[in-house]
């Protein structure tokens, strides 16, 4: 039987600010070695392809992960808006449905949670995905390691459902919202109650049913969906929003939990980053207990201060008490407030070609650094307000300036007079091309373009 592992990857991760911002959530930041994305695809490949689940608008940061993965791109489903998790699961099972898979077996996972122990989860995986060929829905719980108030919970029964080596499944008697702290000791202390973090397994068919039974709305408009997915967003403009904890998971009677422990972590705090991260780049002098983030490789000094942590990005700095990383979001409201870009992108974005980084941004020039990958060409255009000179340092790309073609090597530049035809393309089937661009005229906004042609259709 067909084991289809799925990744939901949404939100804007904004407890993570300046880090993380609506454009690039965290997923996608590499807060670790790699991205958080990057890990979990990584860490479901042995159990099956991987499918995805996400926002429209994080298309190309997803294929460009999807693709360094090497992970078929068909198997990304795009939603027109967020919707929560219930109407992801039910686009998942229709297109399932539609592709008559309806037997297969399904697996929902975070994108953006920490899992130290693969073996761990893999077994769990396994065993649930034995429990769902009986027509169980399967909840992963996780073995709390505190009395947290900011998670919900599993209540399971004693009797054993299913057993493989140490892990065993049990039924479950019932999901517990946020408790406070009194009822979270409870929890503890009873033995009985497990984290609940948003990984099910399932048969395609038995979720089918629960939606019809529980969530009919939803799967009455989800079941109009066409194959080619040509009506996608006028189906997701009809679908209620909810989430698939509250419309199916919390309402079933017969379900089980796998309890485990994983090295789970969902990141959610400067304060979890703080425990998770070393860092070497920091100096404390008459003090203690400090922690820095910075991708900039600066060294950040701490003189009598105690319990701080520092993240530094190249255009916002984040300085706070560790147990307070919490009221972030104070510092969003203020953000919102001021309409500031800064809590949506960073001076960095990803296009389908590659990317950039704004080096210099000023009244008379702006400089960028600019990344294509391999066998990718930006698009054939000319700027009506300003020229640019580019350096080459890495790769031997090609230019074509007004028709003409030039191969360039590092160290090499070239001048693109205000008004010419150009494009950079790299030929090469694994080296990138990295060059210095510098701009110099009246204005340099993204929309001074003119695109005559495109391979990715913005002509």
């Amino acid at each position: 039987m067909t084991f289809i592992p799925t990744i939901l990857s949404g939100g804007s991760g904004t407890r993570l600010w300046p880090v993380s911002r609506t454009k690039f959530p965290k997923q996608f930041c590499e807060l670790f070695e790699e991205s958080l994305f990057k890990m979990t695809l990584e860490r479901l490949k042995p159990l099956g392809s991987p499918w995805v689940i996400t926002n429209a608008a994080l298309k190309i940061l997803t294929e460009t992960v999807m693709r360094e993965a090497k992970v078929p791109l068909e198997q990304a489903l795009y939603e027109p808006k967020a919707n929560n998790t219930a109407p992801a699961v039910a686009l998942l099972c229709r297109v399932l449905e539609l592709k008559n898979q309806s037997d297969a077996i399904a697996g929902i996972f975070p994108s953006d949670h920490l899992v130290q122990n693969d073996r761990a989860f893999e077994s769990a995986v396994k065993l649930g995905i034995e429990c769902a060929k009986k027509k169980q829905v399967v909840t992963l719980g996780l073995k709390p390691t505190y009395p947290a108030t900011g998670y919900g919970y599993i209540e399971v029964a004693e009797k054993t459902f299913a057993e493989q080596g140490s892990l065993k499944a049990y039924p479950t008697r019932g999901f517990r919202e946020k408790p406070n702290e009194q009822t979270a000791e409870d929890f503890i202390q009873s033995g009985n109650f497990f984290w609940n973090a948003g990984m099910f397994i399932f048969e395609v068919a038995t979720m089918i049913a629960h939606f019809r039974a529980l969530m009919p709305e939803t799967w009455a408009v989800i079941s109009e969906l066409k194959a080619d997915l040509s009506n996608l967003k006028e189906v997701y403009q009809r679908c209620p929003a909810q989430s698939i904890d509250y419309g199916i998971m919390e309402k079933l009677k017969e379900q089980v939990c796998i309890p485990c422990d994983l090295g789970w972590s969902d990141v959610g705090s400067w304060d979890e980053i703080a425990k998770l991260c070393q860092t070497d780049d920091i100096i404390e002098t008459g003090g203690h207990s400090n922690f820095a983030y910075s991708k900039n490789k600066r060294v950040v000094a701490f003189v009598d201060t105690h319990e701080l942590i520092v993240v530094d990005t190249p255009d916002a700095i984040l300085v706070t008490k560790k147990g307070s990383t919490q009221k972030v979001k104070h510092v969003i409201e203020a953000l919102q407030k001021r309409d500031d870009v800064r809590l949506i992108e960073h001076s960095f974005e990803y296009r389908p070609w590659g990317k950039f980084e704004i080096l210099r941004d000023t009244d008379d020039f702006k400089s960028k650094v600019i990344h294509v990958n391999p066998g990718q060409q930006l698009s054939y255009q000319s700027h009506t307000k300003r020229a640019e000179h580019w350096v080459i340092v890495r790769g031997q790309p090609e230019v074509i300036l007004n028709d003409q073609l030039h191969r360039l090597k590092p160290g090499e530049s070239i001048f693109i007079p205000q008004g010419a035809k150009h494009r950079i393309r790299n030929p090469h089937e694994f080296e990138i091309v990295e060059f210095v661009e510098v701009q110099v005229g009246s204005y340099f906004g993204e929309d001074d373009i003119v695109r005559y042609q495109d391979d990715y259709k913005r002509v």
